[in-house]
């Protein structure tokens, strides 16, 4: 769980800025160069020092026109500065895939929920809950937030039923497209509250789902080195 409270939105946020510039290189460039040429530039210094070099957003913008020129301050500035945009998807689009929610896990969501033992409802409740049925995770302004659900909170019941994980799904299965509510009976220290989440879109999961007919430029990425 130490791994999980340590994650926050910017490094996620930030890895797909990186790869927003890495595919618009790659497009320009017509796959000859791509992030890499950036990091050998940017960090390839000074073979074998230990010695801190220390850099500034100039100097970013001026290795990235190194490998293509490009307006890059305004792709960063706009990227890094500027307050309740979405998030960066390009570098997901132009890699030739579209960020989709279905209402079954990936392998990724799975393993993630066996290795770590939770569940994981953070794109439809808005919740992450451990083994045990405790709160470790809870959405800003998601439904169960605003419900009055907060971290530490332990689901003592779903629906006047004991707490399972697989009844909470069902739960918010059965309230998809209907006026039903998910009922959540919760104990915080020595009191009991019951929460009432109005979600009705059902289960959530992110996948990737390959747009026909654009180049996979995710995938090259993805390949091994060799």
């Amino acid at each position: 769980m130490a791994e999980l409270a340590a994650q926050r939105d910017y490094y996620g946020q930030g890895a797909l800025i990186w790869l927003d510039a890495d595919t618009l290189i790659r497009q320009k460039t017509g796959g000859a160069k791509s992030l890499d040429d950036f990091a050998r530039a940017f960090f390839g210094i000074n073979d074998g020092s230990y010695v801190t070099v220390t850099y500034s957003f100039d100097d970013i913008v001026r290795a990235l026109n190194g490998v293509l020129p490009y307006d890059w301050t305004t792709f960063l500035k706009t990227r890094l500065d500027s307050a309740g945009i979405p998030a960066p998807l390009d570098g997901i689009r132009r890699g030739g895939y579209r960020l989709v929610y279905v209402d079954k896990e990936s392998d990724y969501t799975k393993s993630s929920e066996h290795v770590h033992k939770l569940t994981n409802l953070l794109y439809s409740l808005g919740v992450i809950i451990d083994h045990t049925g405790a709160v470790s995770e809870v959405l800003w302004d998601g439904p169960a937030f605003n419900a009055g659900v907060t971290v530490g909170s332990q689901i003592v019941a779903v629906n006047g039923v004991a707490y399972d994980s697989d009844d909470l799904k069902d739960a918010i299965t059965n309230a998809k497209g209907s006026h039903a509510s998910v009922q959540l009976l919760l104990k915080r220290g020595d009191r009991y509250a019951t929460c009432t989440v109005n979600w009705h879109g059902g289960l959530r999961y992110p996948h990737l789902e390959r747009i026909a007919g654009t180049q996979p430029l995710l995938d090259d990425l993805l390949k091994p080195r060799q």
